[in-house]
């Protein structure tokens, strides 16, 4: 591999196609670590004092996302911040205990404290039951547990007392979510995609994503290169949705056209801010059912544990 285009010091180890990039490891890192930091810095994501709990699953997003934010709060000891770890167990047998314990062992390392909530505890259903429960195939396991998860998280956090909530969605993620809503119909939620955060509980906290402008395989080196340990096996039901179509297809389109990820990151990201401004600003409603924050009168998770 060529000399690094930044540093003109080492050997790299990366080539960053789509800026045409040589990296070697130490300007690799950094250029992730520095992207992540100028997208909180950008969309006013955290502020002083504010505590962060971070979704993390035992993936390589996630378990990434949580090591950089330890190091940047690390390198600005006087900010106030607080980090958590949140984690989720859907009850998917022979999937979930690896990563369980992944996040444990990882969050020791860190100095993190760690929260572990249950679909089971939470909504009397797992995973698995959900699968075999629903009344139609129509309804995608991806669908079910994204709901789930959702609003699990935002339970756990507010358990934890935190601020702000932090998911690892990188750019992959956001172009896939808004071909989904957009093929769906649901132009109305691409608003919500915008990076920018908003308060959208009782409490007020906010959810942020730090990788959002960040491609996913480039986590994943960064995962690799950092010796962060997570889980690779895929959730065995992940295949029935259509984002893995949408995955597969725009990989295919960044291998023969690099860059047109970041293209159409920055074309969606202008549509969900024009569609945001037009969002009713006092529109917070509460579910008839359960109480939560809900959209409309019932909200997500109730009609999901109604389909099964």
């Amino acid at each position: 591999m060529p000399c690094c285009t930044k540093c003109q010091k080492a050997e790299s180890i990366y080539f960053r196609a789509y800026s045409g990039e040589y990296l070697c490891k130490k300007c690799f890192l950094r250029s992730i670590e520095s992207k992540a930091a100028r997208t909180i810095s950008k969309y006013a994501m955290i502020e002083y004092g504010d505590k962060i709990a971070v979704g993390v699953s035992g993936g390589k997003d996630s378990l990434s996302l949580l090591y950089v934010l330890k190091m940047l709060f690390d390198q600005h000891s006087n900010n106030g911040n607080e980090l958590v770890a949140v984690t989720i167990d859907e009850g998917i047998k022979g999937y979930r205990d690896e990563s369980l314990q992944i996040v444990k062992d990882f969050c020791a390392q860190l100095g993190i404290e760690s929260k572990v909530l249950s679909y089971q505890s939470l909504f009397g259903v797992d995973m698995d039951q959900a699968m075999i429960q629903r009344s139609s195939q129509k309804v995608s396991s991806c669908s079910i547990c994204g709901t789930f998860r959702r609003r699990a998280i935002d339970i756990a956090a507010e358990a934890v007392g935190a601020d702000i909530v932090a998911t690892a969605h990188n750019m992959d993620d956001q172009l896939q979510t808004f071909m989904i809503n957009l093929l769906a119909g649901d132009v109305e939620r691409i608003g919500w995609i915008y990076p920018e955060p908003v308060q959208y509980t009782q409490s007020g906290m906010k959810k942020v994503k730090p990788f959002v402008e960040i491609y996913e395989y480039e986590i994943a080196f960064y995962a690799l290169q950092r010796d962060i340990p997570f889980q690779s096996e895929e959730c065995p039901y992940m295949n029935e949705s259509i984002r893995t179509d949408l995955r597969e297809f725009f990989n295919r389109l960044e291998r023969d056209h690099p860059g047109i990820k970041y293209n159409g990151y920055k074309s969606m990201t202008k549509v969900s801010k024009v569609l945001r401004s037009s969002m009713p600003s006092s529109g917070i409603k509460k579910c008839s059912r359960c109480g939560h924050v809900s959209t409309g009168d019932i909200c997500s998770v109730c009609k999901t544990l109604s389909i099964l």
